[in-house]
């Protein structure tokens, strides 16, 4: 069973290894991120609103207020965080809460028996809707891509078995909802 994730005190705050993975990382002399990394900022993000979302029940415009106003690019408790897409970061956060009737029996259905989605820890149910999210609505994004964001995502809050889980779980997604990309043996990126 997972351990849950590494927070501190409250479920607003930002998870010690997600901070590091979210603080601005960028090679000496370089003005701006690049888009990749701004959109990885924007799915850790995601994963971190949509927890907080499941945890403590904050709704979905309080949230992204929130996120957007404090976190996204900002500075926490001495951290500089990494400027996030804030439009990619809307996208995930509200397409998982518009699409979550559709993508969790599909993630339930990709679990192991006896463990649906429910029963999951709650900041793994985030990265997998967020990743289902993606795989089913953002064909714009490589479905390899996906998975691989994702997976390290999930290494920022759990262990190596945990981040095992989400990788098996939404590589079986992306091939059920994106088997054209995977006839063709395009190399995401």
């Amino acid at each position: 069973m997972p351990r849950g994730p590494r927070w501190r005190s409250s479920a607003s705050s930002i998870a010690l290894r997600g901070a590091d993975m979210a603080r601005a990382g960028t090679k000496s002399g370089a003005r701006e991120p690049r888009k990749a990394n701004k959109r990885g900022a924007a799915r850790l993000a995601a994963v971190q609103a949509l927890y907080q979302m499941d945890l403590a029940g904050t709704g979905l415009n309080e949230i992204l207020a929130e996120f957007e106003n404090h976190w996204l690019g900002g500075e926490v408790e001495g951290d500089k965080y990494r400027p996030a897409e804030a439009a990619f970061f809307r996208d995930i956060v509200g397409g998982v809460v518009r699409e979550q009737s559709r993508l969790d029996p599909r993630i339930d259905d990709a679990l192991s028996h006896g463990w649906p989605l429910k029963r999951i820890d709650t900041v793994l149910r985030a990265v997998l809707r967020a990743g289902a999210y993606e795989l089913a609505c953002r064909s714009d994004v490589p479905a390899r891509a996906v998975v691989s964001e994702y997976v390290d995502v999930a290494g920022a809050f759990v262990d190596a078995e945990e981040t095992g889980m989400v990788n098996a779980v939404l590589d079986q997604l992306a091939h059920q909802l994106r088997a054209a990309e995977f006839d063709r043996g395009s190399a995401g990126g």
